[in-house]
């Protein structure tokens, strides 16, 4: 439950009313997750942040939510797992599992504030997988790597099969729905 405006005081009224209904429900308030914070510190909920900042160009203040550091390592983590050279036998199966990760994540967090990470999260993984591309030959050069896997696409996305890589910058945002 969020108390927009008001002191420390209420606002932990509050958490004792909240106790209580939860209580009824055979539900009860986590000490170690739960705290009263001010807006303008953020705070992580289901995967997002939220947090008031100052407009980019303005004086007005606005509340934002955005992907948390945490959530982006997650997704990161699991594209680092996914592109172990050993893990793998071909790039079209890389492309497989890799891109229903990378969809998934972005369509979770499109509401936000997230165009930025998005781009980010593209970078890791494209980089990720020219990589690992490069890893699984050796004895090929950049040149190519590049001409046989990555030239004539949009935004060089790896190929293979039929398979392209997903790509998170180009997902539509919808901010505050």
């Amino acid at each position: 439950m969020i108390l927009v405006k008001g002191t420390r005081e209420q606002a932990m009224a509050l958490w004792d009313e909240v106790g209580q209904v939860l209580a009824h429900l055979g539900l009860r308030l986590s000490v170690e997750k739960t705290r009263v914070c001010r807006l303008d510190e953020g705070f992580d909920f289901l995967g997002f942040r939220i947090q008031r900042r100052r407009r980019k160009g303005t004086t007005t203040w606005t509340v934002y939510t955005y992907p948390s550091k945490k959530a982006l390592l997650s997704v990161m983590g699991k594209v680092r797992a996914l592109t172990n050279r050993v893990k793998q036998a071909s790039l079209e199966r890389l492309l497989r599992q890799l891109n229903p990760i990378l969809r998934g994540w972005c369509a979770y967090f499109r509401h936000g504030v997230s165009k930025a990470t998005f781009g980010y999260l593209d970078m890791f993984a494209w980089r990720r997988v020219t990589a690992w591309l490069r890893k699984r030959h050796p004895r090929t050069n950049w040149e190519q790597l590049y001409r046989k896997f990555l030239a004539g696409r949009p935004g060089n996305r790896p190929l293979e099969n039929g398979i392209v890589m997903f790509d998170a910058a180009t997902l539509e945002v919808t901010r505050y729905r």
